[in-house]
């Protein structure tokens, strides 16, 4: 009994002086883990390769709008690839790292913090002006400059970021346009607003309604419901009441579409008015038999005219050559925003975006979509606006606005 209790003993030292060494280990094994952070990827361009972030939303109802824009990078990106760049006196390799945001601010916060933690040279996007404005923060915070080609919402380069900069005029612009055009060209006598709360589609009816009442026009109703919404009733009835000669609509062409078709249940003839976000080739098949000949205008933040009209054509038929996929709206403008990054690159000799960045503010580029200068704030500099309706099933252009 005795020998069993002292072998007993022993045994527990052993264990314990085992336990102890393993405390004592784990410190020990601390110094051979410090230098991981020199082993760290180096910056993208110090092996040739430099990568661009897109982010848009490539799921969810407006899908289709962020492939769109997507593609449009992808094209950009295949053709410099081909070009064989030398940036920084080495061969460039150009790699697109393309996130999803599905047009939701959390989501798009995510997907920057992912592209920031991936080193990428420069961003594209966001599509939204509800997610590209937050994420905007957070580039700014890395240094690493963001190009928007569509979010309109004023705020987004009222921050004061050096690094935040759009290709296309913004909602002040937009809104306002459409709606002097409402009232002095569509002889609009009573206007009804409706938006779907977010930064984008809330501040372009805020913009357009201002314009209404500066051309002398009278808004009727202002109503609101949300982007995800799909029954649109209670509103469209309030709105019938005040027998409205326009509607319109501040949000994105996923709504838009059913919104169209329960206003045609109801009997309400009004014309159709909104600003880009519903300026889609693809609002047609959302609307079906809701949309009628000469119903619906909307102004598209951008536009080319005169000789620059061929070059736009061109990049279309190869865009639908290359993807099997009409242009919905904005594919050209991310495809000219990623051909101004690399021009400002090209031009510092260097990708780093501390380095390329004034070349960036220093940007004269002519593009598919017309020629590219930015203001001090990182705005389009004689931003133009052009304005379609749909006739025969099919957008057909108005006019070019600047």
């Amino acid at each position: 009994m005795q020998l069993n209790l002292k072998l007993a003993v022993i045994s527990a030292a052993v264990v314990l002086a085992a336990c102890g060494k393993k405390e004592e280990a784990a410190p020990a094994a601390a110094p051979a883990a410090a230098p991981a952070p020199a082993a760290a990827p180096a910056p993208a361009a110090d092996d040739g390769v430099i990568k661009i972030g897109h982010v848009g939303p490539t799921s969810g109802a407006i899908a289709h709008l962020g492939k769109d824009n997507e593609n449009g990078a992808r094209m950009a990106i295949e053709e410099l690839n081909a070009a064989g760049l030398t940036i920084g006196g080495k061969p460039a390799k150009f790699e697109l790292l393309a996130e999803d945001d599905a047009g939701d601010p959390k989501q798009g916060t995510a997907a920057a913090q992912k592209l920031v933690d991936a080193k990428v040279n420069g961003v594209i996007g966001h599509l939204n002006s509800g997610t590209t404005i937050p994420a905007s923060q957070i580039y700014n915070d890395a240094g690493i400059p963001q190009i928007s080609p569509s979010a309109t919402n004023p705020k987004y380069t009222r921050q004061g970021y050096a690094g935040a900069f759009r290709v296309v005029a913004d909602d002040v612009h937009l809104g306002g346009t459409l709606g002097k055009y409402a009232v002095e060209s569509l002889k609009g006598k009573s206007i009804a607003v409706i938006d779907d709360r977010t930064a984008y589609g809330q501040g372009v009816a805020d913009e357009f309604e201002k314009g209404v009442t500066a051309a002398g026009g009278k808004v009727v109703g202002r109503e609101f419901t949300n982007d995800k919404a799909t029954d649109f009733n209670a509103i469209l009835t309030t709105l019938k009441a005040k027998k409205p000669d326009i509607v319109f609509f501040g949000g994105m062409d996923a709504v838009a579409g059913p919104m169209l078709k329960q206003m045609k249940q109801l009997g309400i003839k009004a014309k159709f008015m909104g600003g880009d976000g519903i300026c889609s080739s693809g609002l047609v098949d959302l609307a079906g038999d809701g949309m009628s000949d000469e119903q619906v205008y909307c102004a598209e933040a951008g536009g080319v005219e005169g000789e620059a009209k061929a070059g736009m054509e061109k990049f279309k038929a190869d865009f639908k050559a290359k993807f099997n996929a009409d242009v919905q709206v904005y594919a050209p403008y991310v495809y000219d925003s990623v051909k101004v990054m690399v021009e400002a690159m090209k031009a510092a000799d260097s990708s780093d975006p501390a380095k390329y960045l004034p070349k960036l503010k220093e940007t004269n580029y002519k593009g598919v979509t017309g020629q590219i200068a930015f203001d001090e704030k990182g705005d389009i500099k004689n931003g133009a606006l052009t304005l379609y309706t749909y006739k025969g099933g099919k957008r057909s252009e108005l006019a070019v606005i600047r």
